[in-house]
């Protein structure tokens, strides 16, 4: 596919890696000017017509998704392809944006990482299945194959949509299995064919932190059905066998992960970053009852189903008392029944002698406008409300750095006391890198800037011996250079002219060196002249006089041959 163009606008390059699926491209969006890296599927899955309709689908509702942590997709489409037997079928394609960084699964195979590395990548996942899970996306195939980390550090989870495309399309289970790669990531309720949620990527995003902290996947088999049957039947070891690093809360928050019963694993992305944040600094992370049984308790669930044992293991209190007595001594029950009579006779007689009023008590709170405070004042400000402020950034291109652009709920909903109130901070414009425009023509280039949202400042005129008139020399700043979003970017643009210089008395060498040089480019003949004095190789005359012409203009020189 090297070579090829994909609809007339992006060019494939040199290969990047093959997955299960799919071939990864480095490719070039000539409309915009911009590196991509391209996707094109398997054949296997072409013949599929379910599948390329549900794929297509998918990937839109991939491009709809904004966020720093989520690989972007810019495009999708499908390309038709001949065989070597002279067979057209049709290849989907996907454009994405080219992440300069390792896969994860790169980073693990040269050895275990620290906690506190461990912690800010599945930081990063659990960011982006939160975003993903809000905007009701659920991944089905988190694993370190999938998650890409910049040269920055910063973490880029991708491929969303495209498991869903697959298993809900009529791909046969063997292509399934190939397709979603190692069934080291399934949860329970994948490998029993059941259908899945947003639970599904916590457990498997369980698994990679398992994995981060260990150097192994907690279950490892002969085929990827020995590996299915144990996510179904089988108790992960405890992580912290099997590297000294894990600390017991951490293993609790990871075992608690894992748990087979979704409804008594994590319910959501940030119960899963909170209690991974509190086992980080060493805190017991929150103990959660099964989100479908109002009745479980601390310990269990409908009376013959524990919860994960080493959190109930760290929820239980040593010192706990025992109780030895079947029935409360009769003056214990007596001076009980007589202290309950007080109490209700003085109850009543303060309802009695209470004074009407005409106000109830005020309950409730209404969210206030934060908007253009710091967050120090926002949360100030909702502890006087009895409101509880939680900080979020994102990227404005209207609010000025550290102030408060938004919070959730909005500005005059009414909640009641103590609730969470999501503040979110701006961090200033949201940055891109320069497009790659150089080589574009004026227009193409200018159009490329503005699509990227930059605003185009001074275009510079200069001379170029092989940019034809129009061409884009140069940006500044340079291509690539990250800069805020509505930043100007100039350009130095090819007039089509080079400056040539006098060349007379110069030696012959001397001037054609200059003149057929890097710098002009003309097309030179020599020519000898007489009737001028002694035989020299000094330039006597030249045909082009010093100034501007065209590029490639040809220009004759002359020298004394003393006849």
């Amino acid at each position: 596919m090297t070579g090829r163009l994909l609809a007339g606008r992006y060019q494939v390059g040199s290969l990047l890696g093959r997955g299960g699926m799919a071939d990864v491209y480095l490719g070039t969006d000539i409309r915009l000017g911009r590196t991509v890296a391209i996707k094109l599927l398997k054949s296997s899955l072409t013949g599929d017509p379910a599948f390329r309709a549900r794929f297509r689908q998918e990937a839109q509702a991939a491009a709809r998704m904004a966020h720093p942590t989520i690989v972007r997709v810019f495009d999708a489409g499908e390309e038709i392809v001949r065989d070597e037997n002279g067979i057209d079928s049709p290849v989907p394609f996907i454009v994405m944006e080219y992440v300069d960084g390792k896969l994860l699964k790169d980073i693990i195979a040269m050895g275990t990482l620290e906690p506190a590395e461990a912690v800010h990548i599945v930081d990063g996942i659990l960011t982006a299945l939160e975003y993903s899970h809000r905007a009701g996306v659920v991944h089905r195939d988190i694993k370190p194959g999938n998650i890409m980390i910049t040269r920055t550090g910063q973490v880029k989870v991708m491929d969303f949509g495209i498991a869903r495309a697959v298993s809900d399309s009529s791909a046969t289970v063997a292509q399934t299995t190939a397709i979603l790669g190692t069934a080291a990531y399934f949860s329970p309720e994948q490998a029993r064919g059941e259908s899945v949620d947003a639970r599904t990527d916590l457990y498997s995003t369980g698994l990679v932190l398992f994995e981060m902290l260990t150097g192994r996947p907690p279950f490892r088999g002969n085929s990827p059905v020995a590996v299915a049957y144990q996510h179904v039947s089988e108790e992960p070891p405890s992580p912290r066998s099997l590297s000294a690093k894990v600390t017991p809360t951490m293993d609790a928050v990871i075992l608690h992960a894992l748990t087979k019963d979704k409804h008594a694993r994590f319910q959501s992305a940030a119960e899963f970053r909170d209690d991974v944040h509190a086992a980080a600094s060493g805190r017991t992370p929150e103990l959660r009852l099964p989100s479908n049984d109002p009745s479980a308790t601390l310990f269990g669930a409908r009376g013959d189903e524990p919860l994960n044992p080493a959190l109930k293991q760290l929820a239980m209190d040593d010192d706990s008392l025992v109780r030895t007595q079947t029935r409360p001594p009769a003056v214990w029950v007596w001076a009980g029944i007589l202290s309950v009579a007080v109490i209700i006779v003085s109850v009543v007689i303060w309802v009695l002698t209470l004074a009407p009023s005409q106000e109830l008590p005020n309950l409730s709170r209404t969210v206030p406008s934060l908007a253009g405070s710091t967050f120090e004042e926002a949360t100030a400000e909702l502890a006087e409300l009895d409101l509880v402020a939680v900080p979020r950034s994102e990227p404005s291109a209207t609010v000025a750095e550290d102030q408060v652009t938004r919070t959730e709920p909005d500005a005059g909903t009414v909640v009641e006391r103590d609730v969470e109130i999501q503040v979110f901070v701006s961090t200033g414009r949201e940055q891109a890198g320069v497009p790659a425009v150089v080589g574009l023509n004026q227009a193409a280039a200018i159009q490329g800037l503005e699509l990227a949202e930059f605003t185009v400042g001074s275009i510079l005129s200069e001379h170029s011996p092989d940019q034809p008139d129009g061409v884009v020399l140069a940006t500044d700043p340079a291509p690539g250079t990250l800069i805020e979003k509505g930043a100007t970017v100039n350009l130095r643009v090819s007039d089509g002219l080079v400056e040539v210089p006098d060349v007379r008395n110069l030696p012959l060498a001397e001037a054609r060196e200059v003149l057929e040089g890097p710098t002009l480019r003309l097309r030179v003949s020599v020519d000898r002249v007489g009737d001028c004095g002694e035989a020299s190789d000094v330039v006597v005359t030249q045909s082009l006089a010093p100034g501007t012409v065209p590029q490639r203009s040809a220009i004759t020189i002359s020298y004394c041959d003393g006849t």
